[in-house]
């Protein structure tokens, strides 16, 4: 029994370098590869393991690659579930620029699932949710995924107790809200395409945000705006919290930090509010750290104290 169970239906492997310039036509010398296994999910896992906590990451994988990124699970002493599936995991690449540290993430396509793969993840969930308090979905949506898949993940979270997390966005953000969950971290272009506008100010995504709360899609929104903070919506709270002031490295995995630091935060006893603090501390720690590092605990910490630090000298 996990307390934590994290899904990625479309995991990858994360390979970050560096060049001295980028340049059009030339062969570029890059410096020695880091490997680490990515994806929504896997990531949030990965920091939630890193903070002391028991989580199972359940994931497709596929092909040799698919294989890798469980080992280098197993070598992080995470415990893994992979779904076999036909079709090879992706990889993603993340180059640095040396001469003006700018950062370029490229990002591969997905494999397609098919049905029974998507069944198979299914029935897996059934008998590992048993016990979960947490259920975290994350991360992008791979083709053939089953319209009706959010809402049968939503029904089997039901079943077993278990708060689901969806941060999710496109089609998937749209499913999770018509299946109901507790929490969804989109931020505010994704909020605007659920609305249905091309973009929203914050007072509208506030409203956009209660009119999910409202119909039952999620009882709570975090309405996430990166280095400027995150607006946290409920049925009877409306709080807009900033983001620690802190000099960005690399912003690849910080929304997987947040949602982790949010999880941490509540499975550690806090309120939904000291929680998403601890989630943008853990999403601004995220920024410190070269390439796909993730969120270290004592930069997290550090910048919790300093939010609520920064709170109390505000009132």
């Amino acid at each position: 029994m996990y307390p934590i169970i994290t899904i990625t239906l479309n995991p990858a492997i994360d390979i970050s370098t560096t060049v001295q310039s980028l340049q059009p036509e030339k062969k570029l010398r890059c410096a020695d590869p880091v490997l680490e296994a990515g994806g929504g999910g896997i990531n949030v896992a990965r920091v939630l393991h890193r903070f002391g906590e028991i989580v199972l990451p359940v994931y497709l994988a596929g092909g040799c690659t698919g294989s890798r990124l469980t080992h280098l699970l197993e070598l992080d002493g995470i415990p893994t579930s992979p779904v076999d599936i036909g079709s090879e995991t992706r990889e993603n690449m993340h180059i640095s620029d040396i001469s003006n540290g700018r950062q370029y993430r490229f990002v591969l396509p997905g494999p397609q699932i098919s049905h029974a793969e998507n069944l198979a993840l299914l029935n897996i969930l059934a008998d590992l949710m048993s016990g979960a308090q947490y259920v975290v979905i994350s991360g992008s949506l791979p083709d053939g995924t089953s319209p009706d898949f959010m809402q049968k993940l939503a029904a089997l979270a039901d079943l077993h107790d278990s708060l689901l997390i969806a941060d999710v966005s496109g089609d998937g953000l749209r499913q999770a809200t018509m299946a109901g969950v507790y929490l969804i971290k989109p931020n505010l272009g994704e909020l605007a395409a659920l609305a249905n506008k091309e973009e929203l100010t914050e007072p509208e995504a506030i409203l956009a945000a209660r009119r999910i709360i409202t119909a039952g899609g999620a009882a709570v929104v975090v309405i996430s705006m990166g280095a400027a903070g995150a607006i946290l919506v409920t049925a009877d709270l409306e709080e807009r919290i900033q983001a620690p002031v802190a000099k960005a490295v690399s912003t690849v995995g910080a929304g997987d930090s947040m949602v982790a630091g949010i999880v941490w935060g509540l499975r550690n006893g806090s309120g939904i509010s000291d929680a998403v603090r601890y989630g943008i501390a853990s999403g601004t720690a995220a920024t410190l750290v070269k390439g796909t590092g993730l969120c270290q605990k004592k930069d997290a910490d550090r910048l919790f104290r300093q939010i609520t630090t920064e709170d109390k000298l505000s009132l």
